[in-house]
């Protein structure tokens, strides 16, 4: 099964989206579903519950996220983390999420954290 995304509040770029959805890439966003202003755990189970990796440049948290997460034994789809955002191009994110997309199954990204610049 291809790889979904959903891009919280702090990685919402709607370049990126419109580049993203135009190569095929399912992303969905917090407007769309109607999960703006939720704490970032709201968002991490929003993404599970639909099978959806989380995308995010919001790093610390989603880490600390993940750590406690899985000391928890609750489990997520997947986090996508995106380190000093404003120095990557559209093309390059894109290229990353497509790679990832391309490499990893839904299976493989279970309770997984991945960045995004090393998949550029």
């Amino acid at each position: 099964m291809t790889l979904a995304y959903y891009f919280d509040e702090d990685a919402i770029n709607t370049n990126l989206i419109r580049a993203a959805r135009s190569r095929g890439l399912d992303v969905t966003t917090p407007i769309d579903v109607g999960m703006r202003h939720r704490q970032d755990e709201e968002h991490l189970a929003y993404a599970h519950q639909q099978g959806k990796v989380l995308f995010s440049s919001n790093v610390g948290d989603f880490c600390r996220l993940h750590g406690d997460w899985l000391r928890l034994g609750k489990q997520h789809s997947g986090m996508l983390l995106a380190h000093q955002w404003d120095r990557h191009s559209i093309g390059s994110m894109l290229r990353g999420l497509l790679r990832l997309a391309a490499q990893r199954s839904t299976t493989e990204m279970l309770n997984r954290l991945e960045y995004i610049n090393d998949w550029i």
